[in-house]
């Protein structure tokens, strides 16, 4: 009897691809077409937020849709991260202090599942999961190694406690775009 061995790719094979593509623990993962506007948007409007208050903290940024290597054989593009201290210019190294994820129907298993897993075990200290079609996010901050929900947000200014810099959110900034009025 034959087993079939399923290739492995690294960080080296990944570079030369084209298209858009992660890599988990060296299996290779399409991404979805582009996201939806509304999709980028929100994604856009996290980034304002949380770059308005960074301006001050230099150690600090907030980047969208960067590669982060975790290993040599999985890369990670998360739609929003805030990095502090990163010493790389060609992707993150370190773990973000938060990352965010932007949920679609075709991202959805992977964002609550896979990703939420590597988050979780890379010591992620926030991890932000976003519904735009509910206007709704999920915050999770990591607690003796584990996620725990700290709620759904709509409307409710959240204030992230042990991070390098100060930083809250005001999820009704974030979605008041997208309110029907």
């Amino acid at each position: 009897m034959s087993v079939a061995l399923i290739e492995r790719y690294t960080y080296e094979d990944y570079k030369l691809w084209e298209g858009d593509w992660e890599l988990i623990e060296g299996q290779p993962i399409a991404m979805a077409p582009a996201p939806m506007i509304k999709h980028q948007s929100i994604a856009g409007r996290f980034i304002q937020l949380v770059g308005e208050q960074l301006e001050e903290c230099e150690e600090c940024d907030v980047l969208g849709e960067e590669d982060w290597k975790i290993g040599s054989d999985t890369v990670l593009r998360p739609d929003v991260v805030v990095i502090c201290d990163e010493p790389s210019e060609e992707y993150i190294t370190k773990t973000p202090e938060i990352v965010v994820e932007i949920i679609s129907a075709s991202s959805a298993k992977k964002d609550e599942t896979f990703k939420f897993d590597i988050y979780e075990k890379e010591a992620v200290p926030y991890y932000i999961l976003i519904y735009p079609d509910d206007l709704k996010a999920k915050v999770y901050k990591l607690k003796d190694g584990k996620f725990f929900k700290e709620g759904d947000f709509f409307k409710e200014i959240y204030k992230f406690e042990g991070l390098t810099c100060e930083l809250e959110l005001d999820f009704d900034r974030l979605f008041k775009k997208y309110r029907k009025k």
